[in-house]
């Protein structure tokens, strides 16, 4: 099972319908991500993707809401995996900051699966750099997550919804991961998971010396 499928849970505790979801959610990240690069995104329809998986589009749609979804899946595997375990993150007697870094970086490590989900990242961000509606999608997405995020860190801070503090420590850590995904993506050579962690261990290192940063 790659991370591709926003799953936390054992492959042994999944029902066999369950696998199966999965599998096909995978095939069709995996066949679309192939089929996006190597004929541009707008030149793929939605059955042309269906026919190369064998999967009907209502299948398509009880996976994904549109191309723009499925082409933004491996880094939407992430954020949902963050997503999620916030509801369970240890507060108390530590930075809320300092918890948010460290649930993202475990967020991380889940999606080292021996190289194919860093594989469909770089696909997906390079489509995203050059198609302008999964550009869109992944801000809308983003915005959408943060909020979620947001109010489940409210709830379980018992912080006043004006706070800002929550979504301050939020927004960081987001900013972090892209900065690092940047330089990442950046770099010559083979992109490897334990590079894409070394690169955000590095920025969220940073963070304290930028909150300070200041040009004399």
């Amino acid at each position: 099972m790659t991370a591709d499928l926003s799953s936390t849970s054992a492959p042994g505790t999944l029902s066999l319908r369950e696998r199966k979801k999965l599998r096909t959610r995978a095939a069709l990240v995996e066949t679309a991500l192939v089929l996006f690069t190597e004929r541009g995104f707008d030149e793929v329809t939605l059955d042309e993707l269906c026919e190369a998986v064998e999967v009907s589009k209502r299948t398509f749609f009880r996976n994904f809401a549109s191309k723009e979804q499925v082409a933004s899946a491996p880094l939407e595997a992430l954020w949902n995996g963050l997503r999620d375990d916030v509801e369970h993150l240890p507060f108390g007697g530590v930075p809320v900051l300092e918890v948010l870094q460290e649930a993202l970086l475990a967020a991380l490590a889940r999606m080292d699966d021996g190289g194919a989900w860093v594989a469909r990242v770089r696909q997906s961000r390079k489509l995203a750099e050059r198609t302008p509606s999964i550009a869109a999608y992944g801000l809308q997405y983003c915005d959408h997550t943060s909020a979620a995020i947001e109010a489940t860190l409210q709830r379980r801070l018992g912080t006043d919804p004006a706070d800002p503090r929550p979504r301050l420590a939020l927004d960081l850590v987001i900013a972090s991961f892209h900065a690092a995904l940047r330089a990442w993506m950046a770099k010559p050579g083979a992109l490897t998971h334990a590079g894409l962690v070394a690169e955000l261990r590095s920025v969220f290192a940073a963070l304290p010396d930028a909150l300070a940063f200041s040009v004399t």
